[in-house]
């Protein structure tokens, strides 16, 4: 029992220890922008669905499968370390190519209201809420990410999926966040 305890031990620290390392090593060069005809003016993401979808006027250009905060579905996040998802309209006000996750796309959270709100109940709102890729070295979990809600309240997608959406979303993209 205790040689498995200590086995156990030893891939923690080295699975923590890869991370940290993938982490600082970034994501590499984004991809350049897609043409003007195929980038959204409008994001719309379903969470009780797990879809995001990428539009151009009324018509969808994009639809991706996704994982959330852990505690997506207990409605709108309202503290820092809830793991809920925001819920409402926001935008992408903007961008890191070096996240510890594969690229990452900041959602405006939280509105003035919702930072009010917080701190008249005396707590921080949480802030950093992201679309990214899988965790900088995790790339190979590929789709399978999508089995659970994974995130403090991110959206996430595959790597692949990722750069598409990189290419396809300029800064100030609105994106509607429904329950």
């Amino acid at each position: 029992m205790r040689n498995k305890v200590i086995v156990l031990a030893i891939m923690a620290v080295g699975l923590f220890a890869y991370t940290k390392v993938m982490a600082s090593i970034g994501s590499g060069s984004p991809p350049p922008d897609a043409p003007v005809d195929q980038r959204a003016d409008l994001i719309r993401v379903y969470k009780s669905e797990r879809r995001m979808v990428l539009l151009k006027g009324d018509a969808p250009i994009a639809t991706y499968q996704i994982s959330l905060g852990s505690a997506a579905d207990a409605g709108p996040k309202q503290r820092e370390g809830d793991e809920k998802t925001p819920e409402g309209r926001y935008e992408i006000d903007w961008r890191n190519p070096k996240s510890m996750a594969h690229l990452s796309l900041h959602i405006s959270y939280p509105k003035p209201e919702e930072q009010r709100a917080a701190n008249v109940n005396g707590f921080p709102p949480g802030g950093n809420i992201m679309i990214h890729g899988l965790p900088n070295g995790w790339g190979l979990l590929g789709e399978a990410h999508r089995l659970w809600d994974w995130t403090d309240g991110c959206i996430a997608v595959t790597n692949a999926e990722m750069r598409d959406i990189w290419a396809r979303v300029p800064d100030r993209t609105p994106i509607d966040i429904m329950p």
